[in-house]
């Protein structure tokens, strides 16, 4: 057991922190979600259907209902080609291939709603199809708009995490930093940050996950509209003092970090979270600047390219002592 693993034992673990020592792997992904897989239900009550098409990127949600529409028009199209092209009028009888895709175009109109009026049903089995799929596509363009409305009004935070966390020089010892910044034009007020460190450690013989809360040097601003360094201090009430470069690189550490302020234009709280492990802590290095004035010195220019842009330098053997 390292001289790190000895200092954090004995200092009191972070409280309500919702992740028990027992758990394994990652406890927060990057995109900020639990890392947890439930079982015991089935498929259709473990997962919420609205949150998950909400938290879908906008390219798979796009996909997804291209997809599905698709999907759709051709189930019908097979089922009205089954009933027989006979009973829709308007149909090109040249050869099968044709006599499909005026059945595939009138099921997708007969889906929208549109009706050309080219090609209609004929008798009772083919009306009654087209009335079912007409019905039907009325719930689901419904449906698909309620889910375009609260993608576009679900208010978030948009801030970007640096991917890395860094162990740089502060204030003649060390700090535990890292950075994030706003990447639209939203504005929010009153931010504040949450760092909780969960930290592997052996006790008796059994590993298990110890979580710390760690201070920062601003745990709330006014207004985050620049990038924010969040800056943990390495001194004697810091879980990591006393850590050298080996502990950091060998210790299971993970970062869990929550933001939250409050969005002018929304009138609402907004909350992101984000988490580093011990693979994506930086020892040894310092931020560059990512902003800067333009050129005429008018308006400050924020550069998100630069959010993970570090250069190294030298910090003691052991952080935290002089």
């Amino acid at each position: 057991m390292t001289k790190g693993f000895r200092k954090i034992i004995r200092q009191k673990n972070a409280e309500n922190t919702g992740f028990g020592n027992n758990a394994s792997g990652r406890f927060i992904n990057k995109d900020g979600l639990p890392n947890v897989t439930r079982t015991g239900v089935n498929v259709f009550n473990r997962l919420s259907w609205y949150h998950t098409m909400l938290n879908l990127s906008s390219f798979r949600f796009i996909s997804y209902l291209v997809i599905a529409y698709v999907l759709i028009n051709l189930v019908f199209a097979m089922i009205y080609y089954m009933i027989g092209v006979e009973h829709l009028t308007g149909i090109d009888k040249s050869d099968p291939v044709n006599e499909f895709i005026d059945v595939f175009f009138f099921s997708s109109q007969t889906f929208t709603t549109v009706g050309y009026g080219r090609i209609a049903p004929v008798g009772f089995m083919a009306s009654l199809v087209a009335t079912f799929e007409a019905f039907l596509g009325l719930l689901t363009f419904a449906i698909a708009t309620g889910l375009f409305y609260g993608r576009f009004s679900r208010p978030r935070a948009y801030l970007r995490f640096s991917d890395i966390a860094l162990i740089a020089p502060f204030q003649e010892s060390a700090a535990l930093m890292f950075r994030v910044a706003p990447y639209k034009n939203n504005a929010l007020t009153d931010a504040d940050v949450i760092v909780s460190a969960a930290i592997e450690v052996i006790e008796n013989g059994v590993t298990k996950s110890n979580f710390y809360r760690l201070e920062t040097q601003l745990s709330k601003i006014n207004t985050l509209a620049l990038n924010w360094t969040i800056v943990h201090k390495i001194d004697e009430s810091s879980p990591f003092y006393g850590f050298s470069e080996d502990d950091f690189k060998t210790t299971d550490i993970e970062l869990i970090v929550q933001i939250r302020a409050f969005d002018e234009v929304f009138s609402n709280t907004v909350v992101q979270r984000s988490s580093y492990v011990t693979g994506e802590i930086v020892y040894g290095a310092r931020f560059v600047p990512m902003y800067y004035p333009d050129k005429d010195n008018l308006t400050t220019v924020l550069d998100l390219d630069k959010i993970n842009e570090y250069q190294n330098e030298t910090l003691p053997v052991s952080v935290g002592n002089k």
